[in-house]
């Protein structure tokens, strides 16, 4: 299995925050971003290229492709972030063998069908009930936009 640093829910995927801040403190090399739509997105790939730091390779990959690469062997020296926009992405790497010990909740924006819980994060009924079934798996939740934020367990949130 790949050697992945970081998994994190954050729908805005590569922005300041994940640059600034989780790039520095901890060594990544690769990020891989997992959305079916994005994949077929050859500019979005393009412009999340650009806006990664130099010497970090971003590949942007659909569900089942981003399993099947997760679960290779590694390469010497890979250390990779794994950024989605929704738990449910998660839970279906988890399903596939992903071995996952905690997931760090960022951002998810308002929308309809959303209801906030916290600062930066709404969520629809789906998505929680996403969390939860991923926190009964052993797996932790915890919110926190940058690394020297205080992280919050979101099974306290629920």
């Amino acid at each position: 299995m790949k050697n992945v640093l970081i998994t994190r829910i954050d729908d805005r995927l590569i922005h300041g925050q994940v640059v600034t801040a989780w790039i520095k403190v901890y060594p990544i090399n690769k990020i891989l971003i997992i959305d079916d739509e994005l994949s077929k997105n050859q500019l979005m790939l393009r412009i999340y290229k650009a806006a990664a730091p130099a010497g970090v390779e971003v590949i942007l990959m659909n569900q089942m492709d981003a399993a099947e690469f997760l679960l290779d062997e590694p390469l010497k020296g890979e250390n990779i972030m794994v950024l989605v926009k929704v738990p449910e992405v998660i839970e279906m790497m988890i399903e596939k063998g992903l071995r996952i010990s905690k997931v760090i909740l960022g951002g998810m924006g308002a929308t309809e069908k959303r209801k906030r819980f916290n600062r930066n994060v709404s969520a629809s009924d789906d998505e929680v009930a996403s969390f939860k079934r991923i926190i009964e798996k052993g797996i932790a939740i915890i919110y926190q936009l940058v690394p020297n934020d205080r992280e919050v367990d979101v099974k306290d949130l629920l």
